[in-house]
Order: structure tokens, then sequence, then C-alpha cells
């Protein structure tokens, strides 16, 4: 398994970029080999890639995701990838967004690309992108502010809100 690690800051507010992460259905704007992300509900997506000509299709579920801080994921069939995107605010219109990934390459090709680099060039060629897209558009294209929570948390219990109502 190889871990690549890609940084890359953006000329917009954390949770302009934070919310533009979450539109997973516009990585293909951004992200080469991605042909098609479609959300299946607030934890699962499924993902079409074509890389060298190879189509694959897996699911993966969004393991935790914590508004303008962090989105966790692992794939849930097909290659085994597992990762974590992190927003660091450093001022009020710049942001650090991290990519960490964990990724078990497939088959002969992908082995021999992932000890070539190709993989962790693909990565870095993929955030500069993502800074490229977002800071053209200057906003992000939707949102989901929602939360999912890491597994083994235990979700803080709501205080009652108006009347006593939670």
């Amino acid at each position: 398994m190889s871990t690549i690690v890609e940084t890359v800051d953006v000329a917009v507010p954390v949770s302009t970029a934070y919310n533009q992460w979450t539109q997973f259905e516009s990585f293909p704007a951004f992200m080469e080999g991605v042909e098609q992300i479609r959300q299946v509900d607030d934890r699962r997506t499924h993902w079409v890639t074509k890389i060298g000509g190879v189509t694959r299709e897996f699911d993966a579920t969004i393991t935790e995701q914590i508004p303008d801080e962090r989105v966790a994921w692992k794939s849930t069939d097909g290659p085994e990838h597992a990762g974590v995107i992190t927003f660091h605010r450093l001022n009020e219109r710049e942001t650090r967004v991290t990519a960490q990934m964990d990724i078990d390459p497939e088959g002969f090709v992908e082995n021999v690309a992932d000890k070539l680099g190709v993989i962790d060039r693909r990565v870095k060629s993929d955030m500069r992108r993502f800074k490229d897209f977002i800071e053209d558009q200057g906003r992000e294209t939707g949102a989901w502010r929602g939360e999912v929570d890491a597994p083994g948390q235990v979700p803080p219990k709501p205080g009652p809100g108006p009347a006593g109502r939670i």
C-alpha cells in the first residue's frame, strides 16, 4: 500500500473550498481519469474511472465528514483505497487543502504506475486542477454541510431546542 500526501493553498475562504469538495459529482471537472461519481446517499458514492484504457467501477463510504475541517472515505469494493481531505483556514481568503490517501494498486499496470510515481503525480495534478477550478469560479457549485461521524465515535446528544423540543 502506498501513501500519498499532497497540499495546495487556494485563494478562497475555507467554507468555499470545503463546500466545493462535498460536491463529489463535480470531481470529473478536475480529477483526471474520473468519468463519473454518483452520490448514493449521505455516506455512499459510486465511482466510474477510466485510467490507461481500463474502466473500473467501485463504491466508497464516507467515514467522517466535519464541515470546514475534513472529509474521509474508504472504498468498499474494487481497488482498495482510503483517504482524508483536510481544510485549514490560513486567513479570511485563503485555505490550505491537504489530501492524504492510502492506495493499494490492483494489477500489474497499476503496480508499475505506482512504483514509477505516476499515481503520486496524478494526485498532485488533480489538486492543482482543484485549485484552478475553485479559484476560477470564485464560489462553490453547491454544498452539503451535514456531518458524518467517524466509526467508534459517539455523536454528541443534542440539547433541548425551542420549547423543549430536540
